[in-house]
């Protein structure tokens, strides 16, 4: 648990600590670096507190099949970003990698996990519509491309349950783990 702990008060970090850029060239950077964190946080937690390689191995999986879905539409539809550039705008690829990372998180240890990830590949498809490299639909394209992968290759991790009570003197969390 101290692991899990641990990497998402880093991830709020990194999150927190590039969030108040204004310029349309820093919202971008900010994105840049976000689409890497959030996959590497699910990836990080995998690796470091699972004893197997389960998690990891999904993980692999569900990003392969994002990357490899991406690339193959941006080729396929071979889209004009917004910026003009040419052309590779549909699905966003930034939004991918982050909503495929906080899915992760999500289907694998649990949504109260997941949220600051969530935040932060939402950000991610924000910074890249407003940087004026992607539509929104590409973004949201993307976000859903992730999520789909993830959602086939992640299954939960049932080693630990941590259930909350709550009565009117007494606030706990119960954690259970098993052997």
């Amino acid at each position: 648990m101290t692991h899990i702990k641990s990497s998402l008060v880093a991830f709020i970090f990194t999150l927190t600590a590039s969030l108040p850029a204004h310029s349309a060239s820093q919202v971008e950077t900010n994105g840049d670096i976000l689409q890497v964190v959030v996959p590497l946080t699910g990836l990080g937690v995998s690796l470091f507190y699972e004893t197997n390689n389960e998690g990891s191995t999904q993980f692999y999986k569900a990003m392969g099949t994002t990357l490899l879905t991406t690339y193959t539409l941006k080729t396929i539809t071979h889209k004009r970003r917004p910026d003009g550039s040419c052309c590779s705008s549909f699905p966003s690829g930034h939004t991918s990698a982050a909503f495929m990372g906080a899915s992760f998180i999500h289907f694998r240890y649990g949504l109260k996990y997941a949220i600051p990830a969530y935040l932060a590949a939402s950000y991610v498809g924000y910074s890249r519509v407003y940087a004026n490299r992607h539509y929104p639909e590409d973004v949201l394209a993307g976000a859903t491309i992730g999520i789909l992968s993830s959602y086939y290759f992640t299954t939960r991790y049932n080693k630990v349950r941590i259930t909350p009570v709550v009565d009117k003197k007494t606030m706990l969390l119960i954690l259970n783990y098993q052997w």
